[in-house]
């Protein structure tokens, strides 16, 4: 009897130093406690090249280690790729502007795989980038909600 091949979940935001990586960590710490990780495989990617290989922003590690969520330290952006299309099972964008620039890399989406994180939780609204807004409380607890809102699916 074959294991049954684990739900492939790419998390996508700008530069993937603050949103994705941030869900990816919350999502595996969700699925950890849950005792679910056979049953996932979880990353992260950006729109942009602006951060390729910068790891994750210093007030997005702060906001994961106040709330006991571990985290790879040695994470590294990296831009979201045609391939990864074929790769995930979903392809989990935090805000309309991620939708947006995504077409550019992943031009069509067939089998409906590329969504709005908060979607999942039926309210299809962006997750605020907390580069610009300072706010990564808000921004931790939104990606939670959406995350704890995806697993429940």
């Amino acid at each position: 009897m074959s294991t049954p091949r684990p739900i492939r979940i790419l998390f996508i935001c700008h530069g993937n130093i603050c949103r994705s990586p941030m869900a990816e960590f919350i999502l595996k710490a969700l699925v950890r406690a849950r005792g679910l990780e056979n049953q996932y495989y979880i990353d992260s990617a950006a729109v942009s090249a602006e951060e390729l290989g910068n790891p994750i922003y210093p007030p997005a590690r702060r906001s994961l280690n106040q709330h006991g969520v571990w985290f790879d330290p040695d994470k590294r952006a990296r831009q979201v790729t045609r391939a990864d299309y074929d790769r995930f099972d979903r392809i989990i964008c935090m805000d309309a502007s991620n939708l947006r620039l995504i077409r550019r890399i992943i031009p069509s989406d067939p089998e409906r795989k590329i969504h709005l994180l908060m979607s999942y939780t039926g309210y299809a609204r962006d997750v605020a980038d907390p580069w610009y807004t300072g706010e990564f409380e808000e921004t931790f607890q939104d990606l939670l909600e959406g995350c704890e809102a995806m697993l429940g699916r």
